[in-house]
């Protein structure tokens, strides 16, 4: 991907299988959100592709969505004045095939679909731990249940590939713990999960693989282990000798 004479993405290339989660780490300005963009869409890459199947995507966001590809952002873009089922049934729209008589009418079949709809809103709801804030405005939210509202905006598109940009930023241990138990359960549901992340004890202890871009170039790919141990991802990322990101990590595991 170039931006005029900037190369922001340089032969970056990676597979994806079902229900894995990766993790995608690299100091600020690697190119990270810039190959969401390209993977979802908003950018139409300089060279190369992005497949979902074996079938190519198209450069078009709402496409894309329909064929299964799903995001978050990493500043959190809610619509504030509507309720937390209204934001997720917002996700459900693409899947919401209505006859235009019939939306003008509210006839049986627009009404089966706004059932249906809703059912569904509800269980996302449920399924982040947001029940109680349903009717609730997105913006009087907690900040990492907005976090989570926005996870369930986008499982409500039904994607097979979830695409999470930084999706524990600012928040306490907790709740980053919250968010971990989150992704594995949707891991669970058979979906692939992509998660950009500046918290590597968060990436080490939740993905099947990690990969490490370093000025949009992809440096390193392993497991964590390798990873984490690799002195290049340490002098160009954490910032840290081996044996003390291993001890962050160990610290980590042994938190309840």
């Amino acid at each position: 991907m170039r931006f005029g004479g900037l190369t922001a993405l340089n032969d970056v290339s990676f597979d994806l299988t079902e229900g894995e989660v990766i993790g995608l780490i690299g100091p600020n300005g690697a190119g990270k959100t810039t190959l969401f963009n390209c993977l979802t869409g908003l950018y139409s890459p300089t060279a190369g592709e992005v497949a979902l199947r074996g079938e190519r995507l198209p450069e078009d966001p709402a496409k894309v969505t329909e064929l299964g590809v799903a995001r978050t952002f990493q500043n959190i873009r809610l619509f504030p004045s509507m309720t937390a089922q209204e934001n997720v049934l917002v996700g459900r729209h693409c899947r919401m095939k209505q006859n235009p008589f019939s939306s003008l009418l509210h006839g049986p079949g627009f009404r089966r679909s706004e059932a249906e709809a809703a059912g569904r809103a509800a269980e996302l709801l449920e399924f982040v731990g947001l029940t109680k804030f349903s009717d609730e405005l997105a913006r009087n939210l907690p900040y990492g249940d907005q976090r989570r509202l926005e996870i369930a905006r986008a499982l409500a598109t039904d994607p097979s590939v979830l695409l999470l940009d930084e999706p524990t930023a600012g928040m306490n241990a907790q709740e980053t713990e919250a968010t971990r138990q989150l992704i594995l359960a949707i891991r669970e549901l058979g979906i692939s999960v992509v998660v950009i992340e500046h918290d590597t004890k968060f990436i080490f202890t939740l993905c099947d693989r990690v990969l490490v871009l370093v000025q949009g170039e992809l440096l390193v790919e392993g497991t964590p282990d390798e990873v984490r141990g690799d002195p290049r991802v340490v002098e160009a990322y954490l910032g840290a000798p081996p044996e003390e990101v291993e001890a962050q990590i160990h610290a980590g595991e042994q938190t309840p």
